[in-house]
């Protein structure tokens, strides 16, 4: 808090917890994409 003047946790992560909070949330999002992807496959593939 004393570089920052804040006392918010986000505001005094280091710029690697914020790059590693970032990459899980990618990680989270691009997870989801393929479980759908998988999903619309056999589907599609049940159709054909």
């Amino acid at each position: 808090s004393k570089t920052t003047g804040s006392f918010k946790e986000k505001d005094n992560r280091t710029a690697e917890q914020t790059e590693l909070i970032e990459l899980r949330k990618e990680n989270q999002r691009l997870k989801m994409e393929n479980d759908i992807l998988k999903q619309a496959a056999l589907i599609f593939g049940r159709k054909s």
